[in-house]
């Protein structure tokens, strides 16, 4: 079983999987008469094939017990996965580079300080939904459409703060 130790989340770290988001390191400008700041673009959403579309969801999950220990790691073919928590929940991010097959020295896991969410780009393996403390609601952005957008690589896991 790989154990991993979750390391603080940022952006350096977390560039070879995507994209960390967070309001607070970007820039903003003002709309709605001055009352709005708007951080914009804050990621980019890869939505690959024909008939593909963006999918905007909520999830609510259901706080892990740590030690965390997992069988696989999933990805996402055709599209990124952005996560962002709506109530500064802090979560556990376990990923590793897109390829057929996932090199256990490549295997990172990060902890969020609960106002980061995450943008997996297509193909990155990652572990699923991990919210810790408490229950967690997500703003997900995700792809939709035809096509086959969901694999598991058996791995066994355990993830240590």
């Amino acid at each position: 079983m790989l154990e991993l130790k979750a390391e603080p989340l940022t952006a350096e770290s977390f560039a070879p999987f995507g994209e960390v988001i967070d309001a607070r390191a970007s820039a903003w400008f003002p709309i709605n008469a001055g009352r709005t700041r708007r951080h914009h673009d804050l990621a980019t959403v890869e939505t690959l094939g024909e008939g593909a579309r963006t999918l905007i969801s909520i999830f609510v999950s259901q706080p892990v017990t740590l030690p965390l220990e997992l069988d696989f790691l999933e990805r996402h073919p055709l599209g990124s996965q952005a996560f962002m928590p709506l109530h500064e929940e802090r979560f556990l991010i376990v990923v590793a580079p897109p390829g057929e097959t996932i090199d256990p020295a490549e295997v990172r896991a990060f902890v969020t300080d609960g106002r980061q969410g995450v943008n997996y780009r297509a193909g990155t393996w990652h572990a699923i939904q991990s919210v810790l403390e408490r229950q967690g609601e997500f703003l997900v952005v995700d792809r939709g459409g035809e096509g086959h957008n969901c694999d598991e690589f058996p791995m066994p896991l355990r993830i240590i703060l």
